[in-house]
């Protein structure tokens, strides 16, 4: 891939973001951003992309604090490299590193083929927005999908 900056715009859209999920647990999570990237024609197969996820997961803990999770999943079910972001009103039971659970989940959806380059710019660009505190907050208190896209956008969610 070219860019050297890697644009988000390019791999998030209004119907990969819930405001509200409904699941209560971290698999229920995963399986409910995972639905949207299949209805959003990023995946191929639901469950493939899901077992894949896993397997990341068993690798250490995505919950990086602060009420955020960033599970990933590199696999032949992804069609397009995106990003699945939901919301939670309540708090969902996760491993992280500051043992508290998450309100807010942004699942990686990476084709194998960009499992080297666009996947380590994405995480990246993320890891350095969440390492800003006013950002998660904005996150967390995001009341539509358009202020969570120019949240990442880099449009400081006005």
């Amino acid at each position: 891939m070219a860019d050297k900056e890697i644009n988000i715009a390019k791999v998030i859209n209004l119907n990969l973001i819930d405001l509200h999920l409904n699941g209560k647990t971290k698999k229920d999570v995963i399986k409910e951003l995972s639905t949207l990237l299949k209805e959003d024609d990023d995946i191929t197969n639901t469950q493939d992309f899901i077992d894949d996820v896993f397997l990341r997961e068993e690798e250490g803990e995505t919950g990086i604090g602060q009420g955020v999770a960033i599970p990933h999943g590199k696999s032949k079910a992804v069609k397009n490299t995106m990003i699945a972001i939901g919301l939670s009103d309540h708090p969902i039971p996760w491993e992280t590193l500051d043992d508290k659970p998450v309100t807010a989940v942004i699942l990686f959806a990476v084709r194998d083929q960009d499992a080297d380059t666009l996947h380590l710019k994405l995480l990246q660009r993320v890891a350095i927005l969440l390492s800003d505190d006013d950002f998660i907050d904005k996150l967390h208190a995001a009341k539509n999908k358009k202020n969570v896209i120019d949240l990442l956008c880099g449009n400081k969610g006005r």
